[in-house]
């Protein structure tokens, strides 16, 4: 580990932190004035800069400057007088990672370099890893297990069936699947299955003639066909419509198949890899799923464990999300503190891996300083942990988007929806005495009114236990994904997100 540089003019200064960090058995250089720390730049750099803001010709916040256009990783606290409060926001604003006001406690102040210290071997760690960023990032063991099958499947051309909770990162694991296999060089194409309006998925599958239909003015390839001789990935496999199973199993029994509209057979020559979060079989036992569609894409399943299998992930992943993302907008990482990892390291995240990442984007955005406290998070999310994840018996938990981030919140419910315990038709009870309160107290258009709440507690319900999946939550509803559409936007419900 390279030495703490302390830079000040006041001798009695220096004496005192180095002989602080040296019990500390932190190794330290000194220098009485800016220009000779600048000239000692030129050749070697320190873990930790210390500075005063006033001293005799270059000050502090030139050194700051320099440092932080030369070494942006490099921590920098500023030492300086209560007068030169001004100087210090200045010193903030140049980048600085915190400020000693003078006269300070050395305890405090040996607390606030080892912060420092630990901040600055963090970065060092990250520049000194590999330049490229893994394709998956996991350390706990349930991931491990994930990378060794991908490691015994990386010669294999084999159908693999990906299972996992929507945003766990099936399509990284297919990803990695054809990266490391020996279709790489040829294309990688993914289709959402659940995305694309049942009328259109067969002709985004397998392309269609021109004339196939209206609207129809030209010959289109299909996915299969962009795929040729390499993988096709198709998510949500569990949404396919019944039809088009059937069409898919045939393709993958025999390897040919017809464009709409077209009457010459194509050979295809792609590896399948499919993922869902659902259950196939249950959805076969439910005539959902056609078995031996099901016996044909479950040659090799490789489960993908949720995040809250893997809770020692979440500060490398929190960690890489926030350097991604302030990367992309162009500013300074944000740090997390120990308090604030470990709190999120203990929430259940049920969007998974993708949560987490659109929590890190919301932070890097919103958070008001470098180091983000729990107080810092999104209100929902402390509010929830408060309540320790479970709701109170006056409320119910809805997924609501919150600047990109899907998570539970609780949700007021009338007494119209309030089963007593042990009765489960108590509500119809309780929906007429509410009725009854209404007209008698002269209330207009009672029908429409509890109507509305009605169906927004539906609907709101659905919406949870699909987490936040509109096309899935109409599907458990038994009604249209355009009624649902319509429905979630009369109503004003938050949170529903396409499958």
């Amino acid at each position: 580990m390279k030495p703490i540089w302390i830079v000040d003019d006041d001798e009695s200064i220096r004496w005192v932190l180095e002989k602080a960090l040296a019990r500390e058995n932190l190794a330290t250089k000194s220098f009485a004035n800016a220009r000779d720390a600048i000239a000692a730049l030129e050749f070697e750099t320190p873990q930790v800069l210390v500075s005063d803001i006033r001293m005799p010709g270059d000050s502090g916040l030139d050194l700051l400057q320099l440092v932080k256009s030369r070494f942006p990783g490099l921590p920098v606290i500023i030492i300086t007088a209560f007068s030169d409060l001004d100087s210090a926001v200045a010193a903030f604003q140049g980048g600085a990672f915190e400020y000693l006001a003078k006269p300070f406690d050395i305890d405090k102040a040996v607390e606030l370099i080892r912060r420092a210290l630990d901040e600055s071997l963090r970065e060092t760690s990250v520049e000194s890893g590999p330049s490229e960023t893994p394709e998956i990032l996991g350390q706990a063991p349930a991931m491990q297990e994930v990378f060794r099958a991908i490691g015994r499947l990386s010669q294999s051309n084999v159908t693999v069936l990906i299972t996992g909770e929507s945003g766990s990162g099936k399509e990284l694991v297919a990803r990695a699947l054809h990266k490391h296999s020996p279709r790489a060089s040829q294309p990688f194409i993914a289709l959402n299955t659940a995305a694309i309006p049942k009328d259109l998925l067969e002709s985004e599958l397998f392309g269609h003639e021109r004339g196939a239909f209206t609207g129809a003015q030209t010959t289109r390839r299909g996915r299969f066909e962009q795929a040729e001789n390499g993988t096709l990935f198709l998510d949500e496999i569990g949404d396919m419509p019944f039809d088009l199973q059937t069409r898919l199993l045939r393709v993958l029994s025999d390897g040919h198949f017809y464009r709409v509209g077209g009457h010459q057979p194509l050979k295809a020559n792609v590896r399948v890899i499919t993922a869902t979060h659902q259950n196939l079989e249950q959805r076969v036992r439910e005539g959902l799923f056609r078995e031996d569609l099901y016996h044909r894409l479950n040659v090799i399943r490789l489960r993908l464990p949720s995040l809250r299998e893997r809770r020692e992930d979440i500060p490398i992943l929190v960690r890489h999300f926030l350097v991604q993302s302030a990367k992309q907008l162009g500013v300074e990482a944000k740090r997390m503190s120990d308090a604030t990892l470990q709190f999120l390291s203990g929430l259940d995240l049920p969007g998974n891996v993708r949560q987490l990442e659109n929590l890190c984007n919301w932070i890097t955005v919103m958070a008001p300083g470098q180091t983000v406290e729990v107080k810092d998070l999104p209100l929902e999310l402390t509010q929830e942990q408060g309540q320790g994840h479970a709701a109170a018996p006056s409320e119910s938990y809805a997924p609501i988007q919150h600047h990109g981030t899907v998570m539970s919140v609780p949700v007021a419910e009338s007494a119209s929806t309030q089963p007593a315990a042990g009765a489960p038709d108590a509500w119809l009870g309780l929906l007429e005495a509410q009725a009854a309160s209404m007209l008698s107290g002269g209330q207009q258009e009672v029908m429409a009114v509890l109507g509305r709440q009605f169906e927004s507690a539906l609907i709101r319900t659905a919406l949870k236990h699909t987490h936040g999946r509109k096309n899935d939550a109409a599907v458990r509803l038994g009604i249209g994904r355009n009624t649902i559409t319509r429905k979630i936007a009369e109503l004003g419900i938050d949170g529903a997100k396409d499958d």
